[in-house]
């Protein structure tokens, strides 16, 4: 069976929008569809090629007129008039949406260590304003995401390359199949079994409330005390030496508490951090 990224695609479609357009967001509904259901529409149509395990598969994201002139408007921080069509301005702002969804569904899958879906990498190809009525798709796909509570809608025709990968991606997260790999679980959305018998069902059941509280997650290249008389004399193009060593692994920090280590990598042209320890947990 294949490894199933339906919720990587759906998680990181709406972190994408949460962190890019500073809103609350949530992926409500995913429905297969046919062209027709925008038929008549005006959209940007961007083109999204992912190479992993030898296999290429391409993409198409559709971002009708409705939505698009709401993604620029969110991203100008609502200081504009939303607009009545799309023109290149919105077609730059959903282009740069799309291609950040896509850099963070493939460092999510990498960093899954699937063994069928693995080294993704992707690339945009063509960028256009279409009419959706001259479309036609297989696989097509629609997503209603709340955006501050208001329902915006985006699709995405997946070929047959990635159709095995999502074939629960209609359904509701707590209607996800297990993958045969993974063991049976009491867990509550992620917690650990073991927090049942330690806390109780009911604390539990509260500690779920927490879960979507954002912490912000940052690694430290190194630190060094300093005197602050060499502080007052330091000037553009001083260098500063640490004294961690090139070899020694990262702090990993969430809210500046030290949870791990790890080791830098690089993930489609962006700095990324492999967990090599955190809490009791080490990478042998």
């Amino acid at each position: 069976m294949a490894s199933n990224i339906s919720n990587i695609i759906k998680n990181e479609i709406v972190s994408t929008l949460e962190s890019l357009l500073s809103v609350t967001g949530k992926v409500n509904e995913v429905t297969l569809v046919t062209s027709n259901d925008f038929a008549n529409e005006q959209a940007v149509k961007v083109q999204a090629n992912f190479e992993f395990s030898g296999i290429n598969s391409t993409w198409y994201f559709y971002i009708p007129t409705a939505t698009g002139t709401k993604f620029e408007y969110l991203m100008l921080g609502g200081i504009s008039d939303l607009k009545d069509s799309i023109d290149d301005e919105i077609a730059d702002a959903t282009k740069e949406i799309v291609s950040t969804i896509c850099g963070s569904v493939s460092t999510s899958i990498n960093a899954q260590g699937f063994e069928d879906i693995s080294g993704v990498k992707f690339s945009l190809e063509n960028s256009n304003i279409i009419d959706c009525s001259n479309e036609t798709n297989t696989n097509l796909y629609k997503f209603a995401v709340s955006l501050n509570d208001e329902v915006s809608y985006l699709y995405i025709d997946f070929d047959g390359e990635a159709k095995p990968f999502i074939e629960s991606l209609t359904k509701d997260d707590g209607e996800e199949e297990s993958s045969p790999s993974e063991a049976p679980t009491s867990s509550v959305a992620g917690a650990p079994s073991v927090l049942s018998t330690i806390l109780g069902e009911d604390s539990v059941d509260n500690l779920r409330l927490l879960f979507n509280i954002k912490l912000r997650l940052s690694v430290r290249l190194g630190s060094k005390v300093c005197l602050l008389r060499d502080v007052i004399s330091w000037d553009i193009g001083e260098i500063i030496e640490l004294t961690q060593m090139i070899s020694e692994p990262l702090d990993i920090l969430v809210n500046g508490i030290v949870i791990g280590s790890g080791e830098a990598v690089i993930v489609d042209g962006k700095f990324g951090i492999k967990i090599r320890h955190i809490g009791e947990n080490k990478l042998n």
